[in-house]
């Protein structure tokens, strides 16, 4: 989706917006003015806390500093750091819903700025081919309530977001991504940035060579040469594992994953 030149300035962008941001944060620290409210036994009014997150902030002794923490960090649309720190993220965790109210969460990644900014109260996704299951996306049929997040694990950083997911199936945003699926729009409810300290600090080794780019030919999954599916793959995967080297047994599927094989070896989820 984004040539290499693309990708360094969506990047480039990004680290010039975190040292604003940066900028921003100390200033907002240094002029943030200590509000003393008169003592009664009711809190403030929160967005995000319940009755459950007060009983846990009370035994702890931080429900102050998580009324503190709401009135400085939690936002409603995006400033420019949050939109050019999403706009560089190659991937992020999706939390959805199922139709048992159970919460699942999986892994969506692409190439940097596969996450469109629309504006500052929206962001769109793709989704990219999966294993057929659309447990996420169905989930958000069923229940559009999400949660995204967003990491930085060369430079440790963290923002949550918190939103309404809607799916058209003829998206206009569908021409910006190759193979896609369908496109997902998130309107946005709540974001803040997230303590990064248990960031471990990786460094990334190569893209994923399955993310669908222009005028490149996009490799079959290996999961998808197994011999157990070639009877129930759609017709668009039909006959594509023999052109990929043959049919694999799941004993020779273990051996390429095991040996190696780069993101897409395993029964990936959309």
């Amino acid at each position: 989706m984004t040539s290499i030149g693309e990708e360094a300035s969506i990047i480039a962008t990004w680290r010039c917006h975190r040292f604003l941001l940066t900028q921003q944060t100390a200033i907002l620290l240094a002029n943030y003015r200590i509000i003393t409210a008169v003592p009664t036994s009711e809190h403030p009014m929160s967005n995000i806390y319940g009755d459950q997150h007060r009983e846990l902030q009370q035994h702890f002794d931080t429900t102050q500093l998580a009324d503190r923490l709401e009135q400085m960090i939690v936002k409603t649309g995006l400033d420019g750091s949050d939109q050019a720190f999403i706009a560089s993220r190659d991937m992020f965790f999706l939390s959805t819903i199922d139709h048992l109210g159970r919460p699942t969460v999986s892994y969506k990644g692409g190439d940097p700025g596969f996450i469109h900014i629309v504006d500052d109260q929206t962001i769109a996704f793709p989704s990219y081919d999966g294993n057929g299951m659309f447990l996420s996306m169905g989930n958000i049929q069923g229940s559009p309530d999400i949660g995204c997040l967003f990491m930085d694990m060369a430079q440790p950083n963290r923002l949550r977001l918190q939103g309404r997911a809607t799916i058209d199936l003829q998206d206009p945003l569908l021409t910006l991504y190759p193979e896609a699926d369908l496109v997902v729009r998130v309107a946005i409810q709540q974001v803040w940035v997230n303590c990064p300290r248990y960031i471990h600090h990786y460094d990334k080794v190569e893209a994923s060579q399955f993310v669908p780019r222009v005028d490149v030919q996009t490799p079959v999954a290996p999961w998808k040469r197994l011999d157990a599916v070639q009877d129930v793959l759609p017709a668009k995967d039909a006959g594509r594992a023999a052109a990929a080297g043959g049919v694999l047994t799941p004993e020779e599927y273990g051996r390429l994953i095991s040996g190696g094989e780069t993101s897409g070896a395993t029964l990936d989820d959309n």
